[in-house]
């Protein structure tokens, strides 16, 4: 179930962040958040540029000081605990590694700073080495290795130490596309296997519902919606969130029917059929939110009167895998309809021009009162 923001507290959680707020000058880039992450969980902080995630972030590693509240890591309180005492480990997006050390070197400087014994670091090395596959790598230079590998040479390091909490802060963000993708489950599959819980910090909403079990939605220092990737995408909580996550429709409209099993909504261009109740009132303003995969097009109008609109189509996208239509709707408004290449030429090829009918079920879409 989708916690809301003020959900009620968890003692027994292993991260914990208290009413936390920073005020930097009467701005407030954190504003009284709260929330509670597991042990072994692997939780994404989401949002724009600005929106408070990477101060939050500082403030868990002690680089920033709440201006209020607190943060307890496994009973502990960190407040006053500078960076070095606290026991957790920081990876930065440009990895920050030693240009000068070899990736060996790079692993154990953390274990001798630590003043560890010289065979326990080097077991602790090589048990990191063979962790995240790079043993043949040991003897190069950061500049002599992959992006991909220069990012599991700063895991590798970070998680030597053995840290309680992991934070990784645009772990992905200097690579490229298609290395992003493969190396987000590399990365999980090593945080797992180790077993430390985990908090990312990302704009990039696709590595976050790849990675993390749940995520928050931030915006202007507060937590809009925190769930899990499935939850903050079916059923978004609030107009920024589903829009902010993934592709989306956005339809105004105003409840017309309002009956504990369903309610019609009518809108400009077409009237909503929502198989469900809301918390609502008779001629109350609302938005219905509709994923395009879940739009369907035909030649024909459909025989249900409800969750269905004509248009023209006035763009195409070609994807491979999926085509994305816009279709240009009576009112003027635009409807974006994506739709899966499941063979590799249909009969009846739809192109631009084409008057075509948009079409959904009653389980579709989600009703937005805020």
């Amino acid at each position: 179930m989708t916690q809301s923001p003020a959900s009620t507290r968890d003692d027994s959680a292993f991260l914990q962040i208290h009413n936390v707020v920073k005020d930097f000058g009467g701005y407030k880039a954190v504003n009284n958040v709260s929330l509670d992450i597991a042990k072994g969980e692997i939780f994404a902080l989401l949002g724009s540029s600005g929106c408070g995630k990477t101060t939050l972030l500082r403030m868990l590693a002690g680089f920033e000081t709440p201006t209020s509240g607190r943060i307890i890591l496994n009973g502990q309180d960190l407040a006053g605990l500078p960076p070095y005492e606290r026991p957790l480990n920081m990876m930065f997006q440009s990895y920050a590694l030693f240009p000068h050390l070899t990736v060996w070197d790079n692993i154990a400087f953390g274990l001798r700073r630590d003043g560890m014994p010289r065979d326990a670091v080097a077991d602790r090395v090589e048990a990191m080495l063979k962790l995240v596959q790079l043993g043949k790598y040991a003897k190069r230079k950061p500049h002599q290795l992959s992006g991909g590998q220069q990012q599991r040479v700063a895991l590798a390091r970070s998680l030597a130490k053995q840290p309680q909490l992991l934070l990784l802060d645009e772990p992905l963000g200097a690579l490229d596309k298609k290395l992003r993708e493969q190396t987000q489950i590399e990365l999980v599959n090593i945080i797992e296997q180790v077993g430390v819980t985990c908090v990312m910090v990302t704009h990039d909403q696709e590595e976050a519902m790849t990675m993390a079990s749940r995520i928050a939605v931030m915006s202007e220092g507060r937590f809009l919606q925190v769930g899990s990737p499935n939850e903050i995408y079916e059923t978004p909580q609030t107009r920024f969130v589903a829009d902010f996550i993934g592709n989306v429709n956005m339809m105004d409209g105003t409840v017309e029917v309002d009956e504990n099993d369903h309610v019609v909504i009518a809108g400009e261009d077409c009237k909503h059929y929502v198989g469900h109740g809301i918390t609502g009132t008779l001629g109350m303003p609302v938005t219905v939110a509709l994923r395009p995969e879940k739009i369907h097009l035909a030649r024909h109008k459909p025989a249900d009167e409800f969750n269905c609109t004509e248009g023209v189509i006035e763009e195409m996208s070609y994807f491979g895998s999926f085509t994305v239509y816009r279709l240009k709707l009576a009112s003027g408004a635009t409807l974006k309809v994506s739709m899966a290449n499941t063979v590799r030429q249909r009969e009846d090829e739809l192109t631009w021009g084409d008057k075509v009918w948009a079409h959904w079920s009653r389980s579709a879409h989600v009703v937005l009162t805020q």
